[in-house]
Parts: structure tokens; sequence; C-alpha cells
């Protein structure tokens, strides 16, 4: 017997976005399943978009107050009557294959449960193109984000992520962290005994961010949330979690070496690493304009995480502060 799926979306404003979204899947090769869209407090009216596609999809339509994703996702979860739960994020759009190959897999790899890659739709802009390929390559993120080969223990992300129903509710669902929820569900379910797989045929494609402002902001948040997963997880912590946060201090560091000693070993270092960044991101582009960009915005994450994981880290071990207290806009006020 197939799968059942419950497709849940917590969504913000982003009217466009779920536009884009519901209309990748009146095309899906497989139409059995239900959508749960949970609007999380938006300041704009989403039905309008929503009404274009009830004779299309199966959806379900809640409104609650603001709460982040996390929660909402939880809301939606328990709305839902089929076996598996699949939450992508407002800003994706699927291939037409998305649902058959899920339940595919599901048949064919035991989990409890699973996630797949992201990547930039030929038709994203070039800005969008450049800030995927530094969110997934190998000289960034390692890579975790775009292939199964890159890690051992693959952690799915919400963005393009499933979970048995049952487990899920096992668990307790996502917790009130508004920012790293995804992260600490899938190793929360690993400290349950639970496994997670790695999908590589259900790949979405991500709109993320549309300027490197609104890019180092939300990189930015990523950093800060990290040490305090590494809190809640002590099991899975990694020395790689502290590599963007070295590469930030060893930057300055290459200009103290140049202006104070006048040489220039570290910094001819990082000029490498340019190089090798401009023309891999070149080769899997194969675009030159994007290839400069995704530069840019592999600095920009590399720095934007690294200080907030170094600002986060300080706070949380140096002056023993609580996470909630720390970084309260990352934790819903119950």
């Amino acid at each position: 017997m197939k799968p059942t799926i419950s497709i849940v979306i917590a969504i913000f404003n982003r009217k466009d976005e779920l536009f884009e979204l519901l209309n990748s899947l009146t095309h899906q090769t497989d139409r059995v399943f239900e959508i749960i869209i949970v609007d999380d407090g938006s300041v704009i009216d989403l039905k309008p978009t929503i009404k274009n596609f009830d004779e299309m999809l199966s959806i379900k339509y809640f409104r609650k107050d603001n709460s982040g994703p996390g929660l909402s996702r939880n809301y939606g979860a328990q709305r839902a009557e089929n076996e598996w739960l699949v939450f992508v994020d407002s800003d994706v759009i699927v291939e037409k294959d998305y649902i058959e190959n899920i339940k595919k897999d599901i048949l064919e790899i035991p989990c409890d449960a699973f996630g797949g890659a992201d990547k930039a739709h030929k038709g994203f802009n070039l800005m969008q193109k450049a800030i995927s390929y530094s969110m997934t390559s190998v000289f960034t993120t390692g890579g975790i984000r775009g292939n199964k080969k890159a890690v051992s223990k693959f952690q799915p992300r919400s963005f393009n992520m499933g979970v048995k129903k049952q487990v899920f509710d096992q668990v307790g669902g996502f917790s009130e962290m508004r920012i790293g929820e995804d992260p600490d569900l899938s190793m929360t379910l690993w400290e349950n005994g639970f496994t997670t797989a790695f999908f590589d045929d259900i790949a979405v494609y991500h709109k993320r961010r549309v300027d490197f402002g609104k890019f180092s902001k939300q990189v930015f948040q990523f950093g800060c949330a990290r040490p305090i997963l590494n809190q809640r997880h002590p099991d899975y912590v990694k020395l790689s979690f502290a590599f963007p946060s070295l590469f930030l201090l060893g930057y300055i560091l290459g200009f103290i070496e140049y202006f104070i000693l006048g040489r220039g070993i570290i910094l001819a270092l990082y000029g490498l690493y340019t190089f090798l960044v401009f023309f891999h991101a070149l080769w899997v582009t194969r675009n030159i304009s994007i290839a400069g960009m995704a530069v840019i915005s592999t600095y920009v994450q590399m720095f934007s995480y690294g200080y907030g994981f170094l600002k986060s880290w300080i706070l949380l071990n140096v002056f023993r502060m609580k996470p909630e207290d720390a970084f309260p806009k990352h934790y819903h006020k119950k």
C-alpha cells in the first residue's frame, strides 16, 4: 500500500511565493495528498491566493497568532490526517514527480524521517543562484545541504523534510525555537532511537533571500542558533561548526599581520580560497556573473554565520546566559 502524505506549509506573508509553490503542486504526477496551510499571523490576506487552487488541490487553511515556524508546523501537523508529514518552506518550488518519488522512496528506504536537497531553479535571478551556490557548496557548508555523500548521518531540514506522524507526535514535534528548530528536531529524533535518510530524487528549488543584506541577517541567526543546539544536543557537537568563526577571526588576524608585521601570508591563503570558490562556482553554474556574486555571498555567509556563532558562544559559555535570555527573539514567548 502506498504511503499517505500531508504537506504542511507554515507561512508568514509571502503571498507570491505561496502561489508558485501551490502552482507547482498542481502538476504532480501523483495527486493523492492533502495540503495543510498554517497562516502564522500574516499581515496580508492569503485566502484569495489559496482560493485560486481550491478546485485543483485538497487544501486545509488555518490562521493563528504568530508563534514562529516550528510551532506553526506543529499546529498543522495536529490537523493532518495522513501517515506521513512533509514539511516544505513557502519559498520553494517542487518538481512534478516530487510526491511520486517520496512515496517510492519511503517504500524502498526504511526510515522514520527523511529529507532532500535544495537547489536553484533555472528561472531564479543571478543573486538567488549565487546565494544558492554558497549555501550548498563544498567550500562553505561542506555540501551537507546538497547531497548525501557529504555526510555520514543526514540531518533533514524543514525546507524539505518528511516525518512519520506517529513519530513526530511521540517526540513532541518542533521545539519552541524560532531559529534552528529543524536540526533540533532531527537530533531529537536520533536521541530517541529514530532513523533519518536522504532521498536524492526529491530536491526542491529554494528561492532563499534576494539580497545580501537579508541573506546576512538570516545566516547570522543560523550562527547564533548553533551553540544553543550544541547545548541541547552535546552528543552531536562537531568542531566544524566553529569553522566560520575561525574563518572570520583568521581574516582579521590576516589584516593585523599585514599592517603590523608587513607580511601577507594569511591574506594570501584567503586569496587562494577566493580563487577556488570563484572557479568552482564558475564550473558549477557556467556563468561568470553568478561566480562573481557567489564569491561575495560566500564571504557574507562565512562572516555573518561566524560572527553569530561567536557571539552566541560567548554569551552562553563565558557569560553563562540562558539561551532564551541571550536571544529572546529566537524563542516563542508562551
